[in-house]
């Protein structure tokens, strides 16, 4: 969930590593803190947000041209100053900033104590700090002494080091999962960054590291190596993402702006993989085969929060066109219950950061037991997008507010195509049938900018009326439910609103209880196959006064007749219904956070990237 910031070259370094962890904000975080070189180390930390480090920087200026820096999210010891990032060894010689959580922290603190070391903190960080300065009193250089204290601690970590014995050096690794260690190009000056936007203003030429991997970065260049030693050569990508699109323009917030953006995301995603002609759809990072497909059993889409709702929408989609069993698991369930998984079995795994560590370890669990990975994702060069055999690459661009939007429409948009790429594949699919689905397709980026132009007072309207709310209950059948369980957590996860997302059938086996003249129910009532079981449910809530808030097709007079308030949306086929659908739910949610005064792009407690298990 932290965020890493480093720099070396000529400028003022504590600057630049500032304004980078700004740019990383929406990962979550509880205190700050920043390392600089100028002779000597000097460090400046805070607790709660960067503004708090930005006085302590203005009072006391950090100076050098080489600094690392830092958000975190506690883990071991509370939010409090003197367990933020960097932190520093006894002599006040070397700095370490850390994500992951070191497994045998206890272990290595009680050893090191023992050999005389004095603790100044709770967290479990500080072991890196003084292991490293242990071997420097041995005689090691700098990289060896990081080398050697990396291999002593168990855990996924991403750690940058940096050391007044050798000011001109930041020391990097990855070890496991626990979050990306990206280096990038400059000019006389190189970069450290654990996400792409931290530095993508200055530079698209950057090199992943990989699990086990170590990076030496100088102003002048960069030295690669695994951690036993073993020199290595890394080659340069080149990011084509525009940093422009990263600044909320005239939105107030990013979560705001993601969700108008959503039009032109579905138009990207699109983009080249559907041939509108013949209807075909094509996904060359998928590298599957006909054969391939016919020979698949079994897909597990593992996932977590938003993407485990998309994948759940999947479910129904892939089922419906590719006729493949498709089961939907928490990723962070799915490595503990022994998974029935083998050759013929895909695991999809769905992460908009491509570096959320339950996610990984669900794809390792998968490898494993022998079966094919892909994953739909948003980062590219993140961990997940590695070690894929195929990867669906979702053309969300950055996304920065912390509760997903554009990336949940895009996924289900991929998910869409995914059911119509294997249908094609496996021949489950009549001509006509692919048709529909295509022109469907086609038609969304219109669609969704339809529902984004209109209604806008619908929404404040809803968020006046009930925004000091205690629980709000949401309900959707078929492709919708999963709709109803995402309404839900968009609510709960920005205007901190109790709220419970559920299959409307389901109701009448135990929320049916909480019902009253104070409960708000959000229905989701499209006219499909299940519609007239969604009015049953409404006719229930409305027996019991429950305040109907009914999600409809533009024209629905029956259940507008029976609704407290409508928003509506224009008709779409069934399997591309949900991406129209969730879009008023994100706004109304967006709506009620603003008017109960949340901090709606950093809701409390939330991270975008999770890193930690």
């Amino acid at each position: 969930m932290c965020g890493i910031v480093g720099y070396v070259g000529t400028k003022d370094a504590a600057t630049f590593v500032y304004d980078g962890l700004k740019k990383l904000e929406y990962r979550g975080y509880d205190s700050a803190g920043i390392a600089a070189i100028n002779g000597t180390l000097d460090i400046r930390r805070a607790e709660g947000k960067l503004g708090n480090l930005a006085v302590k920087l203005q009072a006391e200026p950090l100076r050098g041209a080489i600094a690392i820096g830092h958000t975190r999210w506690a883990t071991h010891g509370a939010p409090v100053e003197r367990n933020a990032h960097p932190h520093a060894d006894e002599s006040n010689s070397v700095a370490v900033v850390q994500n992951g959580i070191v497994e045998n922290f206890m272990t290595l603190r009680v050893q090191l104590q023992a050999e005389g070391h004095l603790f100044k903190s709770d967290t479990d960080t500080e072991v890196i700090t003084h292991l490293i300065d242990k071997y420097l009193a041995e005689g090691q250089n700098l990289t060896e002494a990081c080398r050697l204290a990396f291999q002593q601690i168990r855990g996924a970590h991403a750690i940058a080091v940096v050391s007044q014995l050798e000011p001109d050096k930041i020391v990097t690794v990855r070890i496991g999962n626990a979050g990306g260690v990206i280096i990038g190009y400059g000019q006389e000056e190189n970069y450290l960054a654990s996400d792409i936007p931290a530095i993508l203003e200055h530079t698209q030429r950057m090199v992943f590291l990989e699990d086990r991997e170590m990076a030496v970065i100088t102003a002048r260049g960069v030295q690669y190596l695994q951690l036993d030693g073993t020199p290595l050569h890394k080659e340069v990508q080149h990011i084509n993402w525009d940093h422009v699109s990263a600044a909320k323009g005239r939105y107030r917030h990013f979560m705001q702006k993601e969700i108008y953006e959503q039009p032109q995301a579905i138009q990207n995603t699109l983009r080249g993989r559907v041939n509108f002609t013949t209807n075909e759809v094509k996904f060359e990072g998928l590298r599957l085969t006909a054969t391939e497909a016919q020979e698949l059993r079994h897909i597990i889409i593992v996932a977590c929060g938003t993407s485990a709702y998309a994948g759940l929408v999947g479910k129904f989609v892939i089922e419906k066109l590719a006729k493949v069993s498709v089961e939907v698991d928490y990723a962070s369930e799915f490595r503990y219950r022994d998974p029935l998984v083998d050759k013929q079995t895909a695991i999809l795994a769905i992460t908009q950061s491509g570096e959320t560590v339950d996610t990984l370890a669900a794809m390792d669990e998968g490898k494993i037991k022998g079966a094919r990975l892909w994953s739909i994702v948003n980062a590219q060069g993140s961990m997940a997008h590695r070690i894929s055999d195929g990867t669906i690459l979702m053309q969300a661009g950055p996304e920065i507010g912390v509760a997903s939007t554009k990336a949940f429409t895009t996924t289900i948009t991929d998910l869409v195509l995914l059911g119509l790429y294997l249908g094609q594949l496996r021949g489950t699919l009549s001509a006509q049938e692919r048709e529909e689905v295509v022109m469907a397709l086609a038609r969304l980026p219109e669609l969704a900018g339809e529902v984004l132009a209109e209604h806008y007072n619908d929404y404040d309207t809803l968020a006046n009326l009930y925004h000091k709310q205690d629980h709000f209950l949401f309900l959707g059948r078929g492709p919708n439910y999963p709709i109803a369980l995402e309404g839900a957590l968009k609510l709960k996860e920005i205007s901190y609103i109790h709220a419970e997302g559920y299959p409307a059938g389901e109701m009448k086996h135990g929320p049916i209880a909480l019902i009253d003249e104070r409960m708000p129910v959000v229905c989701i009532v499209t006219q499909d196959h299940v519609y007239d079981k969604m009015i049953s449910q409404i006719e229930q809530v409305r027996a019991r006064n429950g305040i109907v808030i009914s999600l409809i097709n533009e024209g629905d007079k029956a259940v507008t007749a029976k609704s407290n308030h409508i928003l509506t949306i224009p008709p779409t086929h069934p399997l591309t219904t949900p991406i129209i659908s969730v879009i008023p739910l994100q706004l109304l949610a967006y709506h009620m956070a603003v008017k109960r005064g949340a901090d709606v792009d950093q809701p409390r407690n939330l991270a975008k990237s999770v890193t930690v298990e």
